[in-house]
């Protein structure tokens, strides 16, 4: 029996040691221009994201905030405000969206443009568009009251000087100004749908109204499921159509809490009370994030 022994050469072991630790170095360094790319990532991510919010819960922890919030009496009708807001402002605007984007579904070089000049309300800035419904609603010179006025020789309401009127321009504002963009979302929604399920529904008599609900509707629910549920978060931190519109007044009657954080941080110079009002919207916020999560993970939605 013959037994063979393989001897490693002594430059055959230096080479394969070379190797290891280039390895090692290539990983190492590696590993540095990983850090190096990542770093700057973490810190943005942290000082505007992490430092913002963590300093944001530290101002709304201090119980006192929340006794001198829910004592004043314009707390309760702020939360009221602000579920009408959300109730009127969010459906009124998605359920008209979706409708008008079946219209603009036409063909037609004329469809084209009325989409185009529906579009621009959404694409001018939110500050200069409520500040002109702002003077257009003004009470004394008005560009709405001086029309009614000179159609039908009567004095218009006041749109401004009345809590329901104020709240209601407020609500509107908002419709006219995201109407347009939540239009868009559903019209490339009804684009993606196939054009051979409405052919096969008009092989069977189907009406407008039954292809509607019996096509449409089943294939968009679950993207405007998740519409209405990214309209309320949104619309729940909106500051610039109660400011803009109605200030607030008449007799801060009409504030959102959003709005009303803002005056307790800055006009009446309390950080923490401001925080505070502003943190109190998180037993609806939370869920509405929960359940957003939950149904982007169950369904796919195609926009």
């Amino acid at each position: 029996m013959v037994v063979t022994t393989s001897i490693e050469s002594p430059a055959a072991a230096t080479n394969t040691t070379r190797l290891a630790r280039r390895r090692r170095g290539t990983f190492a360094a590696d590993k540095l221009w990983a850090l190096a790319f990542v770093t700057p990532y973490v810190a943005v991510f942290v000082a505007f994201v992490i430092y913002p919010i963590g300093y944001g819960l530290w101002l709304g922890s201090d119980p006192a905030s929340y006794r001198s919030l829910f004592s004043d009496p314009v707390y309760p009708r702020t939360v009221v405000n602000t579920l009408l807001y959300l109730l009127f402002g969010v459906n009124l605007k998605l359920l008209l969206a979706l409708l008008l984007s079946g219209f603009f579904m036409r063909k037609g070089w004329w469809t084209k443009i009325l989409l185009l000049i529906f579009m621009l309300p959404w694409a001018v800035p939110a500050l200069p568009s409520y500040l002109s419904i702002n003077w257009m609603l003004n009470g004394q010179w008005g560009l709405i009251n001086n029309i009614i006025w000179h159609v039908a020789q009567v004095d218009g309401p006041p749109w401004l000087d009345s809590h329901y009127f104020a709240l209601g321009s407020v609500i509107y504002g908002h419709i006219w100004k995201w109407l347009p963009f939540w239009t868009l979302i559903f019209l490339a929604g009804r684009m993606a749908i196939s054009l051979e399920l409405y052919e096969a529904a008009d092989v069977d008599g189907a009406s407008l109204v039954q292809k509607f609900t019996h096509v449409t509707l089943p294939l968009m629910a679950g993207m405007y499921l998740v519409c209405t549920m990214l309209s309320t978060i949104w619309a729940l931190g909106d500051f610039n159509a109660v400011r803009f519109i109605s200030g607030g007044g008449p007799a801060l009657s009409t504030h959102v809490l959003a709005t009303l954080g803002i005056r307790n941080a800055f006009e009446l110079g309390d950080p923490q009370l401001g925080m505070a009002t502003v943190l109190t919207a998180l037993p609806l916020l939370i869920p509405l994030v929960i359940l957003l999560m939950r149904q982007l993970r169950r369904s796919e939605v195609t926009i």
